[in-house]
């Protein structure tokens, strides 16, 4: 190459070199070049430290090649050149200095050339290809820009078991999804956007919005997903340090940290990439690190780790350790406690379920109920702005509870060992728990829809998530279930949202399409005087048919799920089914009072489910020519 054509070819020593000038110049381009490197590299065991130094000279090199040129066409001839070089290496004939470094530390732990190669791969690629089109996609990208670098370290670390791999791959894809959504700025800047292009579909954002760095609620709620999709990631490799040596686990157990502290910076700023490039801190750092060190020096924290590997396990799961039965069975009396205050409804229909399912959604609903509560809690007349900063911190604090817990860490809130104890028995995805916490974030961000499509995207996320987590505990095996889950969560919320318009205008939500006001001629104002004038009770009942749409969908779930769930699911369906029958009879007069069933009502649905008098047919009761179907919802305002 013409030198210097980087910057990090300024000091390189010459070609043939001796390997101890190789390794002065590759221990000064790890420490000195990437700021963050040596803050990890120093609770290295000092005996693997040149060698990480070495691999990443190699992986900075081969970055920057690619990167730092300038012109696609000269970055290809020299990725190719770079890959001559490492072929000479393997040949026994290192010349360049990064090479001389690297032949020992590739002969000592018998490192193949795949991962060298594959990051190449990865480099060549961006020459030519600036967009993604699918999640897939930029995935597949990761496997060769990402995934190399974590299998590099971990046959440094004397590692070559495929779990570990796995555990690695999503840990190292994790890593580098965080990195594209923190450079969304830097990447627009070198003509890439890493965003998948589907994904901005789906929240009415092209290429060209991006391009033009238009932030709305649009953009945050695309990176809310983009950040829930790569927090299940980091989920999915933390076990990875828990399986490692005692120091090794520290430097890698950070790197996961730091990924998700960036993720919680993104939320931090508001999720507005476009503007600025969301960075941590010296004090965030040495907290992180500080967190890493406990799980290692604690006895009380790491002795009941176990081999994530060997055992089936995760990292610092309290529930598993000595006393932990006791700590979970107390923490699931709490769980109890929230459900038979604040949803008597649900709490009595479960009871019909077995004990371990009635208590695993009682663990469940506790967590979906204590984040519903931060969105939901009245806001000051004189501080509105303050107290939604307030209110996102808090969601943001339960989203961190959550990644804590799915990694095993139940510490935090009194409900999280029951709660962790479900999720595992069960095998619920977090994903749904995490894109709940995005709808209670929703509230707090959209007062207001302009159409159905973004509606029914909160109605998902709200409570299509619930039917969704719920339907892991009732048990299935039929995969349409998952569907239709969430077809009757959806029609849960629109019946909510029918029944609870004056309480939710009081909270300056307003849930019914601004298209279809527009469509009957209504105004929020309308609403808010609380008058069925002919407008407003068309309009009302336009969103109750649509509401029954999805309950003739959702009910065929009865008949997928497991035996023992379908009497109990039966009764809650016809129980808040019946909210929106009625409210039909009150010819949509949701204003003058709350609609409710009374006790007795309720007593005889539930009745009826314990003796077995119900059949699937009868689930959706027509009436004349009103629709009678099923309804319900888990959470206060989201249910009663």
């Amino acid at each position: 190459m013409r030198s210097p054509e980087i910057e990090i070819a300024v000091s390189l020593p010459p070609p043939g070199c001796s390997v101890a000038e190789a390794e002065q110049y590759t221990h000064r381009l790890a420490t000195h070049h990437y700021e963050n490197f040596h803050v990890v590299s120093w609770m290295l065991p000092r005996r693997l430290r040149r060698h990480f130094y070495n691999v990443y000279a190699y992986c900075r090199w081969a970055d920057d090649l690619g990167d730092e040129v300038g012109d696609a066409a000269r970055a290809l001839e020299l990725l190719d050149w770079w890959e001559n070089e490492l072929n000479l290496c393997y040949e026994g004939r290192p010349s360049h200095p990064v090479f001389v470094a690297l032949a020992p530390t590739i002969r000592a732990f018998d490192i193949p050339a795949q991962p060298f190669r594959d990051l190449l791969s990865a480099f060549r690629h961006d020459q030519t290809v600036h967009r993604y089109s699918t999640w897939e996609d930029v995935l597949g990208y990761c496997r060769y820009s990402a995934n190399p670098v974590g299998r590099l370290v971990l046959y440094l670390c004397g590692y070559r078991d495929s779990e570990r791999q796995r555990l690695s791959d999503a840990t190292c894809t994790a890593l580098q999804l965080a990195n594209f959504w923190q450079d969304v700025s830097r990447d627009l800047e070198k003509g890439r956007i890493y965003i998948p292009m589907d994904a901005m579909q789906r929240h009415g954002l092209e290429a060209s919005d991006i391009e033009a760095r238009v932030f709305d609620d649009r953009y945050a709620a695309l990176m809310r997903e983009l950040i829930v999709r790569t927090r299940e990631l980091f989920a999915e490799g933390w076990p990875l340090a828990a399986s490692l040596e005692g120091r090794l686990r520290v430097d890698i157990e950070l790197f996961s940290r730091g990924g998700l502290a960036v993720l919680d910076t993104i939320e931090a700023i508001g999720y507005n990439t476009l503007a600025e490039r969301p960075s941590i801190g010296g004090a965030k750092r040495l907290l992180l690190l500080g967190r890493a060190l406990a799980g290692r020096v604690l006895p009380t924290v790491s002795s009941n780790k176990g081999s994530a590997i060997g055992e089936g396990g995760t990292a610092d799961v309290p529930v598993k350790a000595k006393n932990g039965a006791a700590a979970v069975a107390h923490s699931y009396d709490h769980c109890r406690h929230v459900a038979r205050s604040a949803a008597s409804n649900f709490y009595y229909a479960f009871y019909m379920l077995p004990r371990a399912k009635r208590d695993a959604l009682c663990a469940i609903y506790a967590f979906m109920r204590l984040v519903d509560d931060v969105s939901d809690s009245p806001q000051g007349s004189n501080s509105s702005v303050s107290e939604r900063a307030l209110k996102r911190a808090a969601l943001s604090r339960w989203r961190g509870l959550l990644d804590k817990c799915v990694a095993g860490d139940t510490h935090g809130h009194a409900i999280l060992p029951a709660f962790a104890d479900a999720i595992q028995r069960y095998r619920i995805p977090s994903r749904y728990f995490h894109d709940l916490i995005s709808g209670a974030e929703m509230d707090l961000l959209e007062p207001q829809y302009a159409t159905f499509a973004a509606l029914q995207e909160y109605c998902y996320r709200v409570a299509g998530t619930v039917g969704l987590t719920c339907v892991h505990v009732f048990g299935f095996q039929d995969p349409h279930a998952l569907e239709l889950a969430e077809s009757l969560g959806i029609a849960f919320q629109l019946t909510n949202i029918l029944r609870d318009i004056r309480p939710d205008l009081a909270l300056g939500r307003v849930y019914i399409p601004a298209e279809d006001l527009a469509r009957f001629g209504c105004s929020v104002a309308e609403l808010e005087r609380g008058a069925v004038t002919p407008p407003v009770r068309e309009l009302l009942r336009f969103e109750a048919e649509r509401a029954w749409r999805f309950y003739r969908e959702g009910v065929r779930l009865i008949g997928k799920v497991d035996g023992d769930s379908r009497a109990a699911l039966w009764a809650l369906a016809r129980i808040y089914s019946s909210l929106l029958a009625r409210i039909e009879e009150r010819d949509f007069n949701v204003f003058s009072e709350r609609v409710r069933l009374n006790g007795a009502e309720k007593a005889r649905i539930l009745l009826r489910a314990r003796v077995g008098w119900w059949s699937e047919a009868d689930v959706l009761e027509e009436r004349d020519r009103d629709r009678r179907r099923p309804g319900g919802a888990f959470l206060g305002r989201r249910a009663s």
